[in-house]
């Protein structure tokens, strides 16, 4: 349970242990219990402690609950009563079966060998895993103790190694959950094994020295009893003040991994965000400020790597997109949740446009976050098929990509040094990029029509595009969020239309990046029949038409 609710985030590691421990003492309950079996006595009272006496009633209640109720809650009581009363019989059984081993000179002489403490915590450490439960394990020995044959010395090293076998279902049900649920299993095998160590150390130490005469006699279940809870009661005092300690020793035995490490430096990050802040809304912009650049290099290098990876893929690559996707993704929530809060404070003008500004494009950068994991799934899917573009494809990509990332680095400067005459080089420079998309997918339909690029190249290629001219449009609405947000509400079709109109600051700067992003003049698709020869300034979309767009 305890394992499941780590793993669940319900309960915290540290708050776990002191649990476990108790668990511990808990468990030794039914030893208890199972001491009673056999009890004789002329009073009355007495003999009703014997499970003998009460479990048929227990069993005969259980069933007339289940049979003749339809209520959830008496079903429950009646497994629990009928499930006590099968164990009291089973117990009874086992005693009565084991019985005749007392006279068999072989089972004797097992006993023996039990004496040795290695032996006798291997012994009870295996049977215990076996069947999963310090109770049933330790039910067993009490009733082979009825035969007689079990000591004192063969008893406590086996009921140590039972405390330890039992941590096997922990174990087992952490397979699979979270690091710190696993920790949860760990530390429950670490406590008993070391709790083990300590006291069988001490006790043979002392008996060195004091010469027990005690562990030759044989011993009752109700000794076994006490040895159980002693044993956990002593271990439970021994570790309780050590709680921190013990925590960072499963962090030791189960270290963080590298993903682990970096989501703790983020949380560490995210404590600029601090609510007091709130209360001087000049302080708390300037941590939105750090923490959005922030998110702007994870975006950045989350581009850059997938853009990478077109060219050549590795596994590496991939989880790094993935991780840094997940990671501004978390920056999204952060930061936006904490400037909500910011805005309904008393803002000056510059903070108010400042918080205005960064709400609307984290999720702008988030989406092209998105376009990366779109990107970085293409680069997978054809190393997976080990299939690439043509040399007249990548060469035409090279020059999309290079592009789209000074597109990007223009919108993302102007938002973390906000600054407009930056922002009003993003618009041109995305006009470029829709007819760099155009010529793109003209050249490549010719490609597919002369059969120089196949048809499922022919998606993949299409899909890249589509990924890259969104990113490119998100750019676009930063600069353009900015330029709206600076000149109090300017609309936007109406801002795009009045530069796309600007028949010079507009048009000086389309035509410099149609100049620097120019394709390859001499991309060519040959067929068996025929030689297509698209022109660098491929007339999809002539410059005239942009106003009528708009």
């Amino acid at each position: 349970m305890l394992v499941g609710l780590v793993n669940a985030g319900i309960i915290r590691l540290r708050n776990a242990i002191p649990v476990i421990m108790g668990a511990n003492i808990g468990t030794t309950i039914t030893a208890w219990i199972l001491s009673l079996v056999g009890i004789e006595s002329s009073n009355l009272l007495v003999r009703m402690l014997n499970p003998e006496s009460f479990t048929p009633i227990m069993a005969i209640v259980g069933v007339i609950f289940i049979m003749f109720t339809q209520n959830e809650k008496k079903h429950n009581i009646a497994r629990i009563l009928l499930g006590f009363a099968i164990l009291m019989y089973g117990m009874d059984s086992m005693s009565a079966s084991v019985s005749p081993l007392a006279e068999v000179e072989a089972f004797r002489n097992l006993f023996l060998l039990f004496s040795n403490p290695i032996v006798g915590v291997l012994v009870g450490a295996v049977l215990t895993a076996i069947i999963q439960s310090s109770s049933a394990s330790v039910g067993i020995l009490q009733a082979l103790a009825r035969t007689g044959l079990v000591s004192y010395g063969a008893a406590i090293p086996i009921i140590m190694g039972q405390n330890i076998g039992t941590t096997v279902t922990a174990l087992i049900s952490s397979v699979g959950a979270n690091r710190n649920a696993r920790r949860v299993a760990i530390f429950h095998l670490s406590f008993n094994v070391i709790g083990t160590c300590v006291f069988l150390t001490g006790f043979y130490a002392l008996n060195a020295v004091l010469r027990f005469s005690f562990l030759s006699d044989e011993i009752a279940p109700v000794g076994i009893a006490i040895i159980h809870s002693i044993f956990n009661i002593f271990g439970t005092i021994m570790f309780l003040p050590f709680v921190g300690l013990l925590e960072k020793l499963t962090h030791k035995l189960v270290p963080d991994a590298e993903e682990d490490r970096i989501a703790s430096q983020l949380e560490e990050r995210f404590k600029l965000l601090e609510e007091r802040f709130l209360e001087t809304p000049a302080l708390a912009v300037e941590q939105v400020k750090k923490l959005g650049s922030d998110m702007i290099d994870k975006t950045l290098q989350g581009l850059y790597v997938s853009l990478a990876m077109l060219d050549e893929y590795s596994h590496e690559g991939f989880v790094e997109v993935t991780a840094l996707e997940g990671l501004v993704d978390r920056y999204e929530d952060r930061l936006g949740t904490y400037m909500v809060k910011l805005s309904a404070r008393e803002l000056t003008e510059y903070e108010y446009k400042t918080i205005a500004i960064w709400l609307h494009n984290i999720s702008e950068l988030e989406r092209i976050s998105d376009h990366s994991i779109h990107l970085v799934h293409a680069a997978a899917e054809m190393h997976e098929r080990k299939i690439r573009f043509s040399d007249n494809a990548r060469a035409e990509l090279a020059v999309y990509k290079a592009a789209l990332i000074k597109c990007i680095e223009l919108a993302v400067t102007a938002l973390r040094e906000d600054d407009i005459d930056i922002a009003v080089q993003v618009e041109p420079l995305e006009e470029v990029i829709d007819r760099l998309n155009d010529e793109l997918t003209a050249r490549h339909i010719a490609r597919l029509t002369n059969g120089e690029c196949t048809l499922e190249l022919g998606f993949i290629f299409s899909d890249l595009a589509t990924s890259m001219e969104r990113v490119a449009d998100h750019c676009s609405n930063i600069a353009v969020s900015m330029i709206e947000i600076h000149a109090d509400g300017l609309n936007t079709h109406e801002y795009l239309a009045q530069v796309k109109q600007d028949g010079t600051g507009f048009r000086k700067m389309y035509e410099s990046y149609r100049e620097e992003f120019r394709l390859p003049r001499d991309t060519r698709v040959r067929g068996n029949e025929a030689t297509v020869s698209l022109p660098d300034n491929c007339p999809i979309h002539p410059f005239e038409d942009i106003e009528t767009e708009a």
